[in-house]
């Protein structure tokens, strides 16, 4: 779940800000042929709406005060690629791999999903899409996706047992694992967009007017460590089975796009890395963070391994700074371990905060230039 303010959390704000730097790129000139888009914290200007279909960049730079969000919307209002976390004062170069027809580019300030928008038309055919592994990748991330989804669903029901009978010891105990498969798979989850605050809103996320219907994880995780009581909380774990049983229905019909799906979905997850778990945002009053932490890195570089053939043949230098860096972040998890997850986020240190934030920081740069290269 995108934050709504990711500087929120007290004493994360150094942290917050040298993430939020790294990931929003820089003002260099963007890749060739690129389409500049300028986004203030109420406007959305881009510079051509008549576009050609295939791949795409777009160098997005935010030049008002709030986090940016870029935005590719279906005609039915769906997202078809999306770029968060672009900071004040930067810029970044997204590819997008767009088909023919009618989209809206939205630029969001503060990551709140709205905002201005544009209108665009696309027209033609994409160019290349037949090499037959990214279609291979793309066909073993969907079963990928399908198997996590089963997997949370599975460990959900667990978990929601023992709200159900007010165990709230096990019910601690469940609650983590039960995220896991979710937070490897959040991009595609944020995909159906009336799901995804349903199940993982955080309550900071929300107006006031908002938490008469707030539901779903982080409610039961509010209940449990700061109540130390879920009794009558039943309906709220019987409606996040529900909801998340109504995601698994739609995936059937679900097409995932080696450029926009895959290679952003990967940029997504290690953005939620930078802007929830690295600050201690996600988790609030569990402080289980590490461990979504981890599952965000592991649907990464699971989406970096289906991709890699192709990567390693077209950009060998690419394909090795990606398992280079990955493996630094692994390590760095392997430190805070213990038992069978891992230590309680407020007892990591501010330095060993900061090489988290700065491994991530290692990560996202050539993470960033996956697309690109899926796309060529």
């Amino acid at each position: 779940m995108r934050p709504a303010s990711v500087l929120a959390l007290a004493g994360a704000a150094a942290v917050s800000l040298s993430l939020l730097s790294a990931c929003g790129g820089d003002d260099e000139a963007g890749a060739a042929g690129a389409i500049p888009v300028t986004a203030t914290d109420d406007t959305c200007e881009v510079a051509k709406t008549d576009l050609t279909a295939g791949k795409t960049t777009f160098k997005v730079s935010n030049k008002g005060s709030k986090v940016n969000e870029f935005e590719v919307l279906k005609a039915d209002g769906k997202i078809l690629a999306e770029r968060e976390n672009i900071g004040p004062g930067t810029s970044v170069d997204f590819v997008v791999n767009l088909p023919a027809g009618q989209f809206k580019l939205l630029c969001s300030a503060g990551q709140t999903g709205k905002g201005p928008s544009q209108n665009v038309t696309v027209t033609g055919e994409a160019a290349g899409g037949d090499d037959a592994r990214l279609a291979k990748a793309a066909a073993d991330y969907k079963a990928f996706v399908v198997v996590r989804l089963d997997d949370t669903i599975a460990k959900t029901r667990e978990f929601v047992g023992a709200v159900k009978a007010n165990d709230v010891a096990k019910a601690k105990e469940l609650y983590a694992p039960s995220r896991v498969g979710w937070e490897t798979i959040e991009p595609v989850a944020e995909k159906f967009g009336d799901i995804d605050p349903k199940v993982d809103a955080r309550e900071a996320d929300l107006k006031p007017e908002e938490k008469k219907d707030w539901s779903g994880w982080h409610l039961l995780e509010k209940a449990l460590w700061e109540d130390g009581s879920v009794k009558g909380k039943g309906k709220v774990g019987d409606r996040l089975i529900a909801d998340l049983e109504t995601l698994k229905s739609r995936l059937p019909g679900l097409t995932l796009d080696p450029v926009n799906d895959m290679a952003g979905g990967a940029k997504e997850l290690l953005d939620e890395v930078a802007t929830g778990k690295v600050t201690g945002e996600e988790e609030a009053f569990s402080h289980t963070d590490l461990v979504d932490f981890k599952a965000n890195v592991d649907g990464a570089k699971k989406i970096h391994e289906l991709l890699k053939p192709v990567v390693q043949e077209r950009d060998a230098q690419l394909a090795k700074d990606l398992d280079d860096n990955f493996a630094k972040v692994e390590e760095l998890l392997e430190k805070h371990e213990k038992g069978d997850g891992y230590v309680s986020y407020d007892k990591v240190g501010k330095g060993d905060r900061k090489e988290l934030a700065d491994a991530v920081n290692a990560l996202g740069e050539p993470l960033s230039k996956l697309a690109g290269v899926v796309a060529e």
